[in-house]
């Protein structure tokens, strides 16, 4: 069964900040034919200007740093990534007249690469076996060094980060499903999409279920998550707003990511990949209960970053 979209009207902007945001739910029915009285519905975030999620924190912090005059065409934004909010700071910087600096591991995939340079960002590459916690450590070095040279948009401890989500994401879930929305699921990464997004729906209907999802080892293909135990625990993180958190298998993820795109025409990201693997565990839940539910979760980019990863010809066909 093919996936299809749930209309949504789209405005756009006379500033690439201005259309970030607004993007449709798409209905995953292939994924739960069987699950009767229970709906899986995706954020599609790769309709953002940026192609991910993260255009929403990224244009937020930048937003509010503008604001306050922190960043100029001499005071540039100094940030670390794994990839996705750099092409976010970049596609910002380029369309707004203000340098990028970016401390990315070196094993992103090639694809990250390239956009990152086609947009003229100036790229820090750390060793990879340190992850998005080396890339960290390696931006705090750099400002603390060269302080008046950088605004340090620090993501992981930026509120303007959740508030994003609070302000948008949450808010478009609740009127795109009609208050219908009964269990919200996100990964971790910075953790910003989860407390934002989690903290506003609560606020709107105290009954939804709200479960992160994170890696199941520090050691995995899950780009962008963090392994909460062993990681940086970025400031903004609050492990107390989840009413559940599912541990994700890298294997999971890149057999559903296959499955999505052989099977519901849907190429997507790894993460998005592992969340939509996470709400159908939810979404199974509720049915063998016998409980209705809609089920909403984050498509946080597609696959357009990860063609070049070797998953996708591994193995048996999905």
């Amino acid at each position: 069964m093919s996936a299809t979209l749930v209309t949504t009207s789209t405005a756009l902007g006379t500033s690439v900040l201005d259309r970030v945001g607004k993007t449709p739910l798409v209905r995953l029915d292939g994924l739960s034919p069987r699950l009767a009285g229970v709906q899986i519905l995706g954020k599609a975030e790769w309709a953002n200007p940026g192609g991910s999620v993260k255009d929403r924190a990224a244009s937020m912090i930048i937003a509010d740093a503008q604001a306050k005059g922190l960043i100029s065409k001499d005071r540039g934004l100094l940030d670390a990534t794994s990839g996705n909010t750099g092409i976010a700071y970049a596609m910002f910087g380029a369309a707004l007249g203000f340098p990028v600096t970016l401390c990315v591991p070196s094993n992103v995939s090639p694809e990250r690469k390239r956009i990152l340079k086609a947009y003229g960002a100036n790229v820090v590459w750390t060793n990879p076996a340190d992850g998005s916690d080396g890339a960290i450590r390696k931006a705090r070095e750099l400002v603390a060094a060269e302080p008046g040279r950088y605004f340090y948009a620090d993501q992981y401890s930026n509120d303007n980060n959740w508030k994003a989500h609070y302000f948008t994401t949450a808010e478009e879930i609740w009127e795109q499903t009609n208050g219908r929305v009964t269990h919200f699921v996100a990964g971790l990464g910075t953790s910003g999409t989860f407390m934002g997004t989690t903290r506003r729906l609560r606020e709107l209907n105290p009954d939804i279920r709200c479960i992160s999802m994170q890696p199941n080892s520090p050691f995995n293909g899950l780009e962008g998550l963090k392994h909460m135990a062993t990681a940086i625990v970025p400031k903004i993180y609050d492990p107390k707003l989840a009413d559940e958190n599912i541990e994700m298998g890298t294997e999971i993820a890149y057999k559903m990511a296959k499955h999505l795109g052989r099977h519901l025409g849907l190429l997507m990201g790894v993460s998005s990949a592992a969340n939509v693997a996470a709400a159908v565990e939810i979404a199974e839940q509720e049915a063998a209960a016998g409980r209705e539910a809609v089920v909403v979760t984050i498509l946080c980019d597609s696959a357009d970053k990860y063609l070049s990863e070797r998953f996708w010809e591994e193995g048996e066909p999905a």
